[in-house]
């Protein structure tokens, strides 16, 4: 199995066997396939544990509180693939096909069990796209997400039975802080509050603010930080405009703010994450 893992925005794939129990609860942006191979594992999502077997995968939208925990010290072996959904809606999903993310967005972080030939066409794929993940070939990234989106056709017919009995949330809270991140999504580069919420929602904002750290472990405007700077990470790479643009584009008001908040969340300032990363972009666009 390979251990080695190489980031590249906005994708991440790794199989790796190595984990600290220690790791705490967790959320993110980028949404997430985890597939398991091998070991004792028990995996905490929210509040369900889930006994995982050889075969099992995972659909996470992410932003749920989640965690493995290892049995026995067993050798843990799985393949987690993470990737932007926003990146996917804009530049992979097909205009004629249906809403391929619709396992993570409404499923609630379900679990396939696969077994036989579907087991056997879900690893295939997967090492085939590590393996364009790792290359540096011209053109690999663009196979790269030829071979995603194929993927993400066989999990969406996978799931079209689940599909067609989800009804709702399973909770409202759950569905309360899938609307505000929403409505974040739409309106991250704009001016956002806590009234604005409410209004929005028609919910008291106070209840908003209490139920959204509840489930996701971080404040709206943690979430609503790490949306912008993961907006200006991909601006600064991608296009040309200045610091101070990008600054204004993402939805900061001052170009300091831009400066400090980007440095507290990357451990570098913009200019320095562009020149960093601008080295890379002639061999790939999405090293990070």
């Amino acid at each position: 199995m390979n251990n080695k893992m190489r980031i590249k925005t906005p994708f991440i794939m790794v199989t790796s066997t190595s984990y600290n129990n220690q790791t705490k609860y967790h959320t993110h942006f980028h949404y997430e396939i985890y597939y398991f191979r091998g070991g004792k594992v028990n995996y905490l999502i929210n509040d369900r544990i889930h006994v995982l077997e050889p075969g099992d995968m995972l659909l996470m939208h992410g932003m749920t509180l989640h965690k493995a925990h290892i049995i026995n010290n067993d050798a843990y072996i799985r393949t987690t693939l993470h990737f932007d959904p926003s990146f996917f809606k804009q530049y992979i999903q097909p205009a004629s096909a249906p809403d391929l993310l619709a396992p993570f967005e409404k499923l609630h972080n379900i679990r396939l069990q696969l077994r036989n030939e579907d087991k056997a066409e879900v690893e295939a794929e997967l090492q085939k796209l590590e393996e364009l993940y790792l290359q540096h070939k011209p053109h690999a990234h663009l196979r790269f997400q030829a071979r995603l989106l194929d993927l993400l056709i066989l999990i969406y017919d996978l799931c079209e039975k689940p599909l067609q009995t989800v009804s709702s949330f399973p909770t409202f809270k759950e569905q309360h802080v899938q609307s505000i991140i929403s409505y974040i999504e739409a309106a991250f580069r704009e001016e956002i509050t806590l009234d604005a919420i409410q209004n929005e929602l028609h919910l008291n904002k106070y209840y908003l603010s209490k139920t959204f750290k509840e489930v996701t472990g971080m404040t709206i405007f943690q979430h609503l930080m790490h949306r912008r700077i993961y907006q200006a990470k991909l601006e600064l790479i991608e296009l040309g405009n200045s610091i101070t643009e990008i600054g204004y584009e993402v939805g900061f008001k001052h170009p300091s703010h831009f400066s400090r908040v980007f440095k507290e969340h990357t451990g570098m300032t913009p200019e320095r994450y562009r020149k960093k990363h601008k080295l890379h972009a002639s061999s790939s666009r999405f090293n990070s």
